[in-house]
């Protein structure tokens, strides 16, 4: 049961950072399973009955869930071995990381952020948005405000376009969604006490069940996508099976007189 971050998940945190190297990690790695991994491993498991409510689909086992600690440094300045902070990415099983949607919650040295978004940026699907949401604003807006994410201190955030044709009649408060690239829906107001005890768990549970909506209307639009790229590629593959050989397609008719 997650009872909250003990001082010593943020104290190794700090001492990873002015220790970054495989040597101190090895020496200090019972500190890392006891006090980082271990309530980590206890909110993901505390999490996971509000996750699949929101979504049944999506991955729950721990090992998934949970970020290395150990950096990619193959294409990084940096070549520090360990990060000083990890995070929770609850997102769909077998779905790729790069084009996925999902819920985070990050903690470590200078790091204290939860919300909903994408991880990068999908191309298809906000092109997908921007066209429902400009032919139906008032039920994509509708869904929107019944989040009440301002009540919460839940922001809008992602990059977005720079110069975009706003399709004339949409309403103003849905302009910051129409021009995104990339979305977040992040709390702008983390309580660094609450870090400390269950009352974090609380706090997740309400602002995750809270965006809940928001995730269902991009599944959807994401599912819809998948389903027609799935049906294209059924087609396809169904007109090659009916298509001749190659080498009787190449070879030259007969004329009546050769015949």
């Amino acid at each position: 049961m997650f009872t909250g971050f003990p001082e010593e998940t943020l104290q190794f945190f700090l001492d990873l950072r002015f220790h970054n190297n495989a040597a101190w990690f090895r020496e200090n790695r019972e500190r890392y399973e006891q006090y980082v991994r271990a309530p980590f491993y206890d909110l993901i498991a505390d999490l996971v009955p509000t996750m699949q409510a929101i979504d049944p689909l999506i991955e729950i086992r721990p090992h998934k869930v949970l970020s290395r600690i150990n950096r990619d440094t193959r294409f990084s300045k940096d070549k520090s071995p360990y990060r000083d902070h990890l995070w929770l990415w609850f997102k769909r099983g077998g779905e790729e990381r790069w084009m996925s949607l999902g819920y985070w919650f990050e903690y470590g040295a200078e790091y204290l952020s939860w919300g909903l978004g994408s991880w990068g940026e999908n191309r298809p699907l906000m092109d997908r948005f921007r066209r429902e949401l400009a032919a139906n604003p008032r039920r994509y807006g509708g869904i929107i405000h019944s989040c009440g994410l301002p009540e919460r201190h839940l922001m809008l955030d992602g990059d977005r376009f720079r110069r975009l044709e706003i399709p004339p009649g949409l309403p103003e408060r849905l302009v910051p969604w129409y021009t995104l690239r990339s979305f977040a829906v992040m709390q702008t107001q983390p309580d660094p006490a609450l870090v400390g005890s269950r009352a974090l768990l609380g706090q997740l549970i309400a602002d995750f069940r809270a965006m809940g909506p928001i995730l269902q209307m991009f599944r959807g639009m994401q599912d819809a996508l998948e389903q027609e790229e799935a049906r294209r590629e059924t087609e396809t593959a169904s007109a090659d099976e009916k298509a001749p050989p190659a080498e009787e397609r190449s070879k030259p008719r007969r004329t009546q007189d050769e015949w």
